[in-house]
């Protein structure tokens, strides 16, 4: 397929998974995640299948970013970044009105400020018809009590996306809502609760090959909503 991808927060959960399933399609992978011993395991599993750099290091930190991309770019041709990494914040959620702000202003730099910092890097590296993927959240369109923090973010992280998509039409921009899924940060976010009906992160990688091999527009996207993309082998 000869195509490269970066994949931020790919150490676990939806990033993870998506890694996978974009290395098992032939895409060369260059990885991102806080901690360097489990982005090192996901290096080792999947170097037997595809091309993968793994960079630990924090999406706040711009020297890093610039350096994933650089990695990336020894690859080969950009054709799409994935801005998975994301910040939760407080467990439990406080309400705004307690709400830290050194600690709001950590989740901004890793929900808003990352990502488009990410997005600055790439664009003049970006193939044409390369595909941007933005995660965010419901939360960054509906008003949940004890979730202005990090919902307010991600609502950011939308508009930004947006304005992206309109002053690069000739790339696909998409800002996509993976649904609720049993992650670590689904469990941090509900502390004590079960979480075991909720689906895997796997259920929402197809819909996401969708947008990131298809032909969609620009846009809004539910992972849930998308027709999935023929899975390698099938």
């Amino acid at each position: 397929m000869n195509k490269t991808a970066i994949v931020t927060g790919a150490s676990r959960g939806l990033g993870l998974e998506l890694a996978r399933a974009l290395a098992r399609r032939g895409w060369a992978l260059a990885l991102d995640a806080r901690h360097a011993a489990p982005l090192e395991a996901v290096r080792l599993e999947l170097e037997p299948l595809t091309s993968v750099v793994a960079l630990a290091g924090d999406v706040r930190d711009s020297a890093h970013l610039t350096d994933l991309v650089e990695q990336a770019g020894r690859l080969g041709p950009l054709s799409a970044v994935v801005n998975n990494a994301s910040l939760l914040g407080p467990s439990p959620q406080p309400s705004l009105a307690g709400y830290p702000l050194s600690v709001l202003r950590e989740v901004y730099e890793a929900n808003v400020f990352a990502p488009l910092r990410l997005m600055q890097l790439v664009l003049p590296r970006l193939e044409p018809g390369a595909r941007i993927v933005n995660i965010t959240s419901d939360a960054g369109v509906e008003k949940y009590e004890g979730w202005g923090g990090y919902g307010s973010s991600k609502a950011a992280l939308e508009q930004l996306s947006g304005v992206v998509a309109v002053e690069h039409p000739e790339l696909l921009v998409y800002w996509v809502d993976p649904g609720d899924m049993r992650t670590q940060m689904q469990q941090e976010a509900f502390p004590g609760e079960d979480i075991s009906d909720r689906p895997p992160p796997s259920e929402s990688v197809p819909g996401l090959l969708t947008l990131l091999e298809g032909d969609l527009p620009s846009g809004r996207y539910r992972s849930s909503e998308l027709p999935a993309g023929q899975e390698v082998g099938s």
